[in-house]
């Protein structure tokens, strides 16, 4: 017999809660017609049923593992927005100052607010307001890096840490992220909800601290010193 044997396939689906996730995929080589009857059956039924048990068993930690994320995400993630909450940003912040120190690099934290934010909700309804929220949101993580992290930090506040950014880098991106505001437009309900602007104020490590609180008081600071002084502008911390 010339050329490769001949190959019996078996395909299990890996099927857990009302879906499927996949499939397993196994083969076995048929034995050549000098070997055995029970060698030529190719992938007997003990084999096939022990495949089957297999695939229930996987297909469930498969499940198990997505739920696991889904709630994972759910509790790390703004569901308005779908960016990092609070509570991460504040984790993740900590990191990055403590990776900064060790490395000796920058990072650099800005801090945005809605401008008039309140005019939405008046003129349009609440539902509007979280119209802007969430296609802020949609734009921050836009233009975020890969590194970068994006978060709704409360209201109509967001915080991005940009690690390996130094304070100019930082004056810079905040400036682009702000012209890209201006450039959004909102609708709800099909009826446009007017221009969208943002003061924002940028603190860096390790010139305005090395805490999470002291970068973010800096930051805050010179959000409101933006808003002070006419809004609609970057403002870097003193």
């Amino acid at each position: 017999l010339e050329g490769p044997l001949p190959t019996a396939y078996l395909c299990v689906p890996l099927a857990a809660q009302g879906e499927t996730l996949g499939v397993l995929h196994l083969t076995a080589r048929l034995a050549a017609p000098e070997e055995s009857t029970a060698e030529r059956r190719g992938i007997s039924e003990s084999r096939q049923r022990l495949a089957v048990t297999v695939a229930e068993q996987f297909a469930l930690a498969l499940a198990n593992l997505r739920l696991r994320e889904t709630l994972r995400t759910q509790s790390v993630r703004d569901p308005l927005t779908a960016l990092f909450n609070r509570r991460y940003m504040e984790e993740t912040l900590e990191r990055e100052i403590r990776r900064a120190e060790r490395e000796r690099r920058p990072l650099s934290v800005v801090m945005l607010d809605v401008d008039r934010f309140k005019n939405f909700n008046d003129s349009f309804g609440h539902e509007a307001g979280d119209a802007v929220l969430s296609a802020l949101g949609g734009l921050l993580r836009g233009v975020c890096r890969a590194a970068d992290v994006a978060c709704r930090y409360g209201g109509e506040e967001f915080v991005l840490i940009l690690p390996a950014a130094p304070l100019s880098d930082a004056r810079r991106r905040a400036d682009e992220i702000r012209a890209a505001i201006r450039e959004l437009h909102v609708t709800h309900e099909g009826r446009p909800l007017g221009p969208v602007r943002c003061s924002m104020g940028v603190s860096a490590f390790p010139e305005h601290g090395a805490t999470v609180v002291n970068l973010l008081r800096a930051a805050d600071a010179a959000l409101y010193r933006a808003k002070r002084e006419g809004r609609d502008q970057v403002v870097v911390a003193d």
